[in-house]
């Protein structure tokens, strides 16, 4: 049996050759004794390459073996092939002396007959199962005439999950002889740009590997290939066996630029979600732990350990405590503590203390867990932007209390009732791990078994850490209404550091110009919305270079997550749901020729006999496949309202509104590069906006004409303990001193109470404090190897009515109603631009008249804006003189 995170997939291949031992090997073809240079028992295995493409996560691989028997008598060959548990089988060939022998996938009941047929009369039966805690094995044999060739071919394809912040593709190599042309040649071409590529062998040290590895990566392609040469294969330099004998590993990630990503080939589309920089969500944990009699020695212990490493993890805003069952139930504490210090070191000496005893009551341990949370969340004593987690760790079955599998089914799923996710450890093979992973499946979670090995405190430890950093709950991606067909899972209780979320679809109609896609979520401290927007014809345009590797592959990708998704509904369905998911699944897996355990693939083989069939097979319940789910984000625009308004953008052009007169005034301020001045403070509402200046790459030793901009803002709310961030890289939120990170390339809506704030990817970001008072930041991005120009950035009031009398700064001391007149206009020094006299707050004031740019509809082009020119920084319109405006700090 398999866990939930490795689900299994099984065959079984029937020969019509008499029963024999097949060889252990992953990749071998081998005879009866053992021959220098690859050769077995008169068979040479010369060549055998697994080929992998991968493209956006989808792993398409094709293990090919080829072997000659010299010897002068017809001699048995076997193929055997370890693969992982997610992947599906595609297709199976025999090649022999040019004659092609395919396989066909066919309903699993078609092919019963023949099946049982060739068991009952004896006949070679080759079995996929499971081997070890990633892997099941392939096997096939067949019997190739003197001097015959013969080529088996296997296809199998996958979707890589992200684990840990990587993605990882397992190879099993093992070919227990030497083989001339032996090679692992991977392709990886992702369209999010590859940001890391590692393959490491555990049969072999780096050092040795030498010129057999190599390994690039350069934008969206990436390469691996391990190609030994028969010394390099050997054991020893003498030695006719081969050292190639373990995992050989592959990890890599992508760029993360925007939290997702959309990919749209032939009407269908596929969604990647994993947004990073965001604070994790404070987490209410029962630990649910089986102390029974069958714990007793390593099993306990190891577990002790890796609770031990666990409590070491704890942050101090989670909430935790110990439930543990035998045939009685007993708790650390009454209810929920939070992990402080103190609390954590007496959980450590709690967990010491734990001993083995008596039965097992599962149904009892679980349900006092789960009213724990409850309660906790009822009482209030728990913080109300957290989550709550079960975790049950289990050796046995229930033998004690309620025992029926399913009537504690049913207890669990009402106790739970949706509202957060149930995680099952299943610890050795002496339970009933179906019922583990149905009830975990059915409650938001998984299960996952723990192999009782040396390391089972490190694969609880692990499994800890995959589920220790919930990012967003209640995720929710929500595509164009009427506008998508066979939408795979859209919505997920979390998202945790280090994973993804992939949602898959088709796109109904050709005519699509355009695609959005939302993805909500609350966070630690805020709601969020990640929006995304495709334009069609630029998507076909960056889509022509990956031909290269396999066209239809999102396609093929959403029918494998689909079908993932409906073997899992199965297993809690009854009656005619169980039938419409069952028929469902194997149209699915018929049409795209994936052998699942609703289908068999079927190979004739060549004893010219039509009895005599290989047939692969998946059989059972206990061994499906886990889903996935995909997102991504999209773009809106910002269009802001016709009020009056007050800006500053360009080389710090301050600009003036005044409604009453249909008129504005403009300054400039000119200090050097780093100073940071006042725009806004009000201590009513406890707002504040500064902003620090940068230059230009070269200035100009005349400090008059040197050019200077905006390139960071701080936005801050001391009655909210809000502060932001803003420069022309990233956004960075901190809600009580809790920050998370954005990027220019994200397209997201931050909400809690009081406060909005949305990005609009490359052009601007506003911020609304309730209903009154607006900020929009733009973004001015140039030629990143602009001699001159760096990126800067624009602020804009557009709403500040709701701001005090008190408030002041270079923006701020206008929001209030002020006079003015203009008056004597007459012609200036430029012949354009004629001077005027301003009479303002007492002063007169010569100014001129011009024109600057509002930029809050177009970041590129601007609007023209008239206004009157103040002089000198501003003196005589401005509160004191400009450098009283200057303060220390961003905040």
């Amino acid at each position: 049996m398999a866990s939930a995170w490795w689900p299994c997939l099984i065959l079984a291949l029937l020969s019509g050759l008499a029963a024999s031992g097949f060889p252990r090997s992953p990749f071998q073809l081998l005879g009866k004794r053992s021959l220098p240079e690859g050769v077995a028992d008169g068979v040479e295995v010369y060549s055998t390459k697994i080929n992998s493409k991968v493209t956006s996560r989808f792993a398409h691989n094709v293990v090919t073996t080829r072997a000659v028997n010299r010897a002068d008598t017809a001699k048995e060959v076997s193929f055997d092939v370890e693969l992982p548990k997610t992947a599906f089988i595609t297709n199976f060939t025999l090649t022999i002396d040019g004659v092609t022998y395919p396989g066909n996938v066919k309903e699993k009941e078609v092919a019963k007959k023949q099946y049982e047929k060739a068991v009952s009369q004896g006949k070679t039966a080759g079995l996929v199962k499971a081997s070890g805690r990633k892997l099941e094995k392939f096997t096939v044999s067949v019997n190739v005439a003197a001097g015959s060739k013969v080529t088996f071919e296997l296809t199998y394809e996958e979707l890589l999950k992200r684990h840990k912040g990587k993605y990882e593709m397992y190879l099993k190599v093992q070919p227990k002889q030497l083989v001339k042309h032996f090679e692992i040649d991977v392709d990886i071409f992702e369209p999010q740009g590859i940001s890391m590529l590692d393959a490491e062998a555990s049969f072999i040290t780096n050092d040795l590997l030498g010129s057999a590895l190599t390994k690039s990566f350069s934008g969206k392609k990436g390469h691996v290939s391990f190609k030994p040469s028969l010394d390099q294969q050997r054991s020893c330099p003498t030695c006719t066996d081969s050292l190639l004998n373990g995992d050989f590993t592959i990890t890599y990630d992508v760029n993360r630029e925007s939290p997702g990503n959309v990919q749209i080939v032939n009407g269908y589309f596929v969604h990647f979600f994993a947004p990073q920089g965001l604070p994790v969500v404070p987490k209410n944990v029962a630990f649910v732990i089986d102390i029974s009699g069958s714990m007793a020695g390593r099993k306990l212990e190891q577990t002790k350990e890796a609770l031990l490493r666990i409590l070491e993890d704890m942050k101090e805003e989670d909430y935790l405590n110990f439930i543990l069952f035998s045939g009685d139930v007993s708790t650390w504490k009454e209810h929920l503590v939070q992990a402080t210090p103190e609390n954590l070191q007496e959980a450590r000496t709690f967990v010491k203390s734990m001993e083995d005893k008596g039965m097992t009551n599962i149904n009892d341990g679980l349900l006092r867990g789960i009213s724990m949370l409850n309660k906790a969340r009822e009482e209030h004593r728990v913080p109300e932007r957290s989550t709550a987690i079960v975790i049950m760790l289990t050796d046995g079955d229930a033998n004690v209390g309620e025992s029926r599998p399913e009537k504690i089914q049913e207890n669990v799923r009402n106790a739970i009732g949706g509202k957060f996710p149930l995680y099952n450890l299943g610890f050795g093979n002496n339970l009933n791990y179906n019922f583990l992973e149905n009830m975990a499946l059915e409650n938001h979670g998984f299960a996952r078994r723990i192999y009782e090995d040396s390391d089972a405190d490190l694969q609880l430890q692990g499994f800890y850490e995959e589920v220790a950093n919930p990012l967003l709950t209640g995720v929710e991606m929500d595509y164009p209404e009427n506008a998508i067909l066979g939408l795979t899972q859209n919505t997920y209780q979390h998202f945790y550091d280090g994973s993804e979320i992939v949602v898959a679809g088709r796109l109904v109609g050709e005519d699509v110009n355009s695609f959005k896609a939302d993805v909500k979520g609350h966070g630690a401290t805020n709601d969020l919305t990640f929006t995304e927007e495709v334009d069609m014809k630029e998507m076909e345009k960056a889509l022509q270079e990956r031909d290269y590797i396999f066209g239809n592959y999102i396609e093929r990708l959403w029918a494998y997550l689909t079908i993932e998704q409906l073997l899992e509904k199965r297993k809690n369905a009854h009656g005619e749901e169980k039938e419409n998911l069952t028929a469902q699944a194997l149209d699915l897996s018929l049409k795209y020729h994936f052998v699942t355990p609703l289908t068999s693939m079927v190979v004739t083989k060549p004893e010219d006999n039509e009895d005599e069939r290989a047939i692969a097979d998946k059989p059972g319940e206990d061994a499906e496949a886990t889903p996935v789910s995909p997102a991504m984000s999209y773009l809106t625009s910002y269009q802001p309202p016709q009020n009056p308004y007050y800006h500053v953008d360009g080389d710090p052009h301050f600009i003036i509104q005044v409604p009453e007169k249909d008129d504005a005034l403009c300054f400039n301020i000119n200090e050097a590069p780093g100073t940071i001045l006042r725009l806004i403070q009000d201590p009513v509402t406890g707002l504040t906006v500064n902003g620090q200046i940068i230059g230009d790459k070269r200035g100009s030793p005349d400090s008059k004409t040197r050019k200077t901009y905006f390139g960071k803002l701080g936005i801050a709310n001391a009655q909210m303990d809000f502060q932001v961030e803003v420069t022309t890289e990233k956004i960075t939120l901190w809600n009580r001193a809790v920050p998370s990170t954005f990027s220019w390339l994200d397209t997201v809506t931050v909400t809690q109470d009081g406060l909005s704030m949305m990005i609009n990817r490359k052009k601007n970001m506003v911020v609304s404090f309730g209903d009154g008072v607006t900020f929009v930041v733009v973004l001015h991005q140039v030629w990143k190897k602009h001699p001159v120009h760096h990126d800067f950035l624009g602020f804009y009031v557009v709403d500040s009515h709701r701001m005090s009398a008190q408030t002041h700064g270079l923006l701020g001391q206008f929001f209030q109603p002020f006079d003015f007149k203009v008056s004597d206009i007459r012609p200036g020094s430029d012949p354009t631009k004629p001077d005027a006299t301003l009479v303002v707050k007492t002063h007169q004031l010569t100014v001129t008249r011009g024109s600057q740019k509002d930029y809050r509809k177009d970041a590129n082009i601007g609007t023209k804006v008239v206004c009157w020119f103040v002089h000198n920084n501003g003196e005589g319109l401005i509160d004191g003189v400009h450098t009283d405006y200057i303060v220390p700090n961003l905040f």
